[in-house]
């Protein structure tokens, strides 16, 4: 076998552990958990570029990783019916559901072991509930009723808690607020992007609300709501101390650029 054909396969092989781990949602909860690391070592007044952060942000990976393994497994046989999912590892028989749900079990348990040694035992407990609940209620929901988008939402929000409490060793009011901000943004996110694959998401048969609510009004309520809500809601960090008027003036610039998109929504 020659080298170009041997790297060939190694390059194909990584490719589809980044995409059967969900290597680019990984990133950014990953960056989400950062943020609430950073905010949690501030309040404890030590820096946030510690060894903690890297134990945190590696731990978060891992069960990100893994957790995203397993969702795959459980929904492979929808993932072939959905244009956009069908050519993933998995549903195109590139790998097998035996191999990515050993990688996946292991990726998510030794993730939730490592934030409990190399961490604390409550981001160790957190991380592992996050993915339980993600996998044993979300999951299975998506084909069961809207509602799982409000049930996803709770392990959605997480990773910035776990930051936190990988920084701090325990829940605060300040967690409940960054807890807040990322529940109430996922809805006007998460829906727009349902009503974008809706024809998709029928495919599969998951019951996101674009599916199911055919002419979108119910939709576009719910995406105006959330997105007026999340307004007072974003505010609450500087009403705690924990950002100052940069942050506050940055957030009233953005609610005024983004309201002007409102109207158009109207006309969905």
């Amino acid at each position: 076998m020659s080298v170009g054909s041997t790297l060939q396969k190694f390059v194909s092989l990584v490719r589809d552990y980044a995409e059967l781990t969900k290597a680019r949602i990984t990133t950014l909860i990953v960056l989400t958990a950062w943020c609430g690391y950073f905010l949690g070592a501030h309040k404890l007044g030590v820096s946030s570029w510690s060894v903690g952060l890297v134990h945190a942000l590696l731990g978060v990976a891992l069960v990100s990783s893994g957790t995203a393994a397993l969702n795959e497994v459980l929904e492979s046989s929808v993932d072939a019916r959905m244009r956009r999912t069908a050519l993933r590892p998995l549903p195109s028989g590139r790998m097998s559901r035996a191999h990515a749900a050993i990688v996946g079990l292991a990726l998510t348990l030794g993730g939730s072991a490592y934030l409990a040694i190399y961490a604390n035992l409550l981001t160790g407990l957190l991380v592992f509930l996050t993915s339980l609940v993600y996998l044993a209620a979300y999951t299975p929901l998506k084909k069961v009723s809207p509602v799982c988008t409000f049930v996803g939402a709770f392990p959605g929000a997480m990773p910035v808690v776990l930051g936190w409490t990988a920084a701090r060793g325990r829940l605060e009011a300040e967690a409940l607020i960054l807890f807040a901000i990322m529940f109430v943004w996922q809805f006007p996110h998460f829906l727009s992007i349902a009503w974008l694959y809706r024809e998709d998401y029928a495919q599969g048969e998951i019951r996101m609300l674009p599916v199911v609510d055919s002419d979108g009004k119910s939709t576009v309520w719910r995406i105006l709501a959330y997105s007026a809500g999340l307004i007072p809601v974003s505010v609450l960090p500087v009403a705690m101390g924990m950002a100052g008027r940069v942050y506050l003036v940055r957030l009233v610039d953005y609610c005024g650029r983004r309201s002007s998109t409102f109207p158009r929504c109207l006309h969905l």
